[in-house]
């Protein structure tokens, strides 16, 4: 089978069976090839013949001694030639006839055969002969990219902002054990567990931060929600516990009660003694606040409400820390006095006594197991007639006097009622905070291991970081560089959230406050699930976290508001600006000037069109953010104009939005994907470390120019962007995913995660081997 003649087609024979079947055009190729040779001999070409033979494939035995002879003949070959499978076939020969008779063979003729068949097969000769020739990869790691300089602390600080000592008092805590983790613990141990980690936190005065009547000089919502986002650097069950009990039982109690209901209550809510609910969402309601079924009828005989669940619609679904360890709930239902509903009010209401045993006419009832967050005990309410004194009103906006009388200081309906839920504005912000803890801590966990996991490489060189590959980096650095533009987003809207009064636009804070938590909890949803595939099998494994971390912020896309339809609600919050800025045009006045606004945004992009498309240029933060403008403007221009068509020709106005509504939907997060782009690029260019700066700038870039990458069909299909721009930009990204790349492991650093967030064996240094060493 190893004719000599035809040692210079060895490694041709060698390469073509040890990576598979050779295709019938293949051998015929080959075999054309041969038999045009004039110094094969009959015997030569049936040997070749029987090595063709795709029913009779050579053995396993055989292709190994193949190699043995070419790893001999490129022994003393000059590097050069070794990465050419033509060459050392023709060394081959040469060899084969010095052995023989010592008559030297033309080895350029011989290698120009070979060379035919490779070309025309296609062949590329120095990659396979690099593979052919190689022996075992080198052990030696192969170094991964060099790491840019950033420096930690400066960016933590950024990163932190006013937050900084409230973030770090959690981090102390669970640096310190304070909190431990028990895996592996059946859903009824570990809502108990939490119990336990959430009376931990009230006995160290976490509980009352946000409310002045209780901590005094230390409160501070910004602290609550500090504490909040740190909290799920550890446990998000423990964060949701932690903001049902002190956020939304305790908050509802401080912003809709009145100074005895705070006297009472807070103190009591702040140290656990009163653990409680907040009962709004039901079984047929959860978006649909305003229609919610449950009644708190006025008994003028008997001076009470009385709470009633009218259908089974109307039981109160998903309440956090009812089905186990509630005793009082805040319970939102439509309030009745003398016939006349006045709308959704919120009521305490009494729901387990101290043997917790549920309260007469109170039905309670556990969800049942959830995907996520086992250690929340959810459960379902039902009322049956229940008497609820009239003391228990939260009566801070509307009353009912002892003599029946409803009384509000909102006259209006519907102000009154979105001032009601307004206790949710701060809720979203801080899901949103607390799904960025979890996006970084998953970031951290991926970029670590895709630094140590190394696979594949070139022939003879060592196997590479996955994190150096540019699909990885493509998967991660936009994640990364968004996680870092929200994560500032979220420290401005909490600010401003803090900062606000009822005289200081509300109805924009509470369209940011919407935005911020649809955008960062998809975000959120899209990274972890990234991060996860990123780590391969090892991702899927529980003890490395991400499997948590997924399961339990999945439902962040839907409870504190769905997230399509919060992005309803900012879309409709921009058009009513948009309604009261042209109160005083008519409807031609009002499509004039859409369509002059259409063009004037086409004709000042073609001075931008016009230039060139260098690194340069794309990145200077105002070129992404023009077109994020633009598109912004001009969403919220279009859905305005078909929203008033419709409504022109008499569609009634719910079915215009409806008709428009994924319109909307789109025109709510331009304007968000803007004004988080907008604030981010003014806190770059405004900090004052010049090092912080320069690794800011480049996570700037990536996230600015990923988002019109993202928008690149839309911009192009209204003409925004051109063809050649648009190939730039994604040039530019890949640019930008590498440089971001080196200064990864040093952002994930400013992170400053506490060790217990980490805790993930993949995220460790020398993670293989110290799994290799157990057994």
């Amino acid at each position: 089978m190893l004719h000599p003649s035809l040692r210079a087609f060895w490694p041709l024979f060698y390469v073509a069976w040890a990576d598979g079947d050779l295709t019938g055009a293949e051998i015929r190729v080959i075999r054309s090839v041969l038999e045009r040779r004039s110094d094969l001999d009959p015997q030569a070409l049936e040997v070749a013949a029987a090595w063709l033979d795709p029913e009779s494939p050579p053995t396993a035995s055989l292709l190994l001694r193949l190699r043995e002879e070419m790893v001999h003949a490129a022994t003393d070959m000059p590097a050069n030639e070794r990465r050419s499978l033509a060459s050392l076939g023709g060394r081959m020969a040469e060899v084969a006839a010095l052995d023989a008779d010592g008559t030297a063979v033309h080895r350029d003729a011989v290698a120009l055969a070979v060379r035919e068949i490779m070309d025309a097969l296609g062949v590329d000769e120095a990659e396979v002969a690099a593979a052919a020739l190689q022996e075992a990869r080198p052990t030696a790691a192969a170094p991964a990219t060099a790491p840019a300089t950033v420096d930690v602390a400066g960016l933590r600080a950024f990163l932190d902002g006013e937050d900084a000592a409230a973030l770090d008092r959690i981090r102390g805590l669970l640096d310190d054990g304070v909190l431990t983790r028990q895996p592996g613990l059946h859903t009824a141990a570990y809502r108990e567990q939490v119990l336990e980690w959430l009376q931990l936190l009230a006995d160290r005065g976490l509980g009352g931060l946000a409310w002045p009547t209780v901590a005094g000089d230390d409160a501070d919502a910004g602290a609550f929600m500090a504490t909040f986002e740190g909290l799920a650097a550890f446990d998000m069950s423990l964060v949701v516990k932690y903001g049902v009990q002190f956020g939304l039982f305790g908050g509802a109690i401080f912003f809709l009660g009145r100074e005895r209901h705070h006297r009472e209550l807070l103190p009591r809510v702040a140290s656990l003694e009163l653990p409680g609910c907040f009962a709004m969402s039901e079984f047929g309601h959860g978006s649909n606040v305003r229609d919610l079924e449950t009644t708190a009828t006025w008994d003028p005989d008997r001076g009470v409400f009385v709470l009633h669940t009218p259908s089974p619609s109307a039981r109160k679904e998903w309440i956090g820390n009812a089905a186990c360890h509630g005793r009082m709930a805040v319970v939102f239902a439509q309030l009745v006095v003398r016939g006349h509903r006045h709308g959704v009010h919120a009521l305490l209401v009494p729901i387990r006594g101290e043997d917790g045993q549920p309260c007469p006419g109170v039905s309670i009832r556990d969800c049942g197991e959830k995907m996520g967050l086992h250690g929340v005990d959810n459960g379902r309410l039902w009322f049956d007639h229940v008497d609820v004194p009239r003391e228990n009103l939260l009566n801070r906006f509307a009353d009912v006097t002892p003599d029946g009388d409803y009384i509000s200081t909102i006259p209006g309906a519907g102000k009154r009622f979105f001032t009601t839920i307004g206790t949710l504005v701060g809720g979203r912000i801080s899901v949103a905070r607390a799904g960025l803890m979890a996006a970084r801590t998953g970031l951290a966990i991926a970029i670590r291991y895709g630094e140590q996991r190394r696979q594949f490489g070139a022939p003879g060189e060592p196997e590479m970081p996955i994190l150096d590959y540019r699909m990885h980096q493509r998967r991660l650095m936009p994640l990364l560089a968004r996680t870092v533009a929200l994560v500032h987003a979220s420290r401005t809207v909490t600010r401003q959230y803090i900062e606000s009064d009822e005289s200081t636009g509300r109805q924009e804070l509470e369209a940011m406050a919407a935005g911020l938590k649809a955008m960062a909890t998809a975000h959120t949803r899209e990274t972890l699930f990234t991060c996860r595939e990123c780590c391969g099998g090892q991702g899927y494994l529980a003890e490395n976290r991400l499997a948590d971390l997924i399961a339990d912020t999945e439902v962040f896309t839907t409870f504190e508001g769905d997230n399509t339809v919060l992005w309803q609600l900012v879309a409709r919050s921009r058009l009513s600006d948009w309604q009261r800025t042209f109160q005083g045009f008519d409807a031609f006045g009002l499509l004039r000037h859409f369509a002059e606004r259409a063009g004037a945004s086409l004709a000042s992009m073609r001075p931008t069109l016009a230039q060139k498309n260098d690194g340069e240029t794309l990145r200077d933060p105002e070129l992404a953010l023009t077109l994020l403008r633009h598109r912004e403007q001009s969403l919220l221009a279009s859905v305005a104009r078909r929203m008033k068509s419709r409504i022109d020709d008499g569609m009634e106005p719910f079915h215009a939005l409806n008709d428009c509504q994924d319109h909307l939907v789109a025109a709510g997060e331009a304007w968000m994907e803007r004004l988080v782009a907008e604030r981010f690029a003014e806190a770059v260019a405004a900090a004052g470390d010049a090092t912080v700066r320069d690794t800011l700038t480049s996570v700037q870039a990536l996230f600015g120019l990923h988002a019109v990458e993202q928008r690149a069909g839309w911009l192009l299909e209204n003409g925004f962007i051109d063809g050649a721009r648009a190939r730039a930009v994604r040039t530019e990204v890949n640019t930008l995913c590498a440089e971001v790349r080196a200064i990864a492991p040093g952002i994930v650093d400013a992170f400053a995660l506490p060790a217990v967030a980490l805790d993930a064996p993949i995220a460790c240094s020398n993670f293989i081997a110290r799994a290799g060493g157990e057994g």
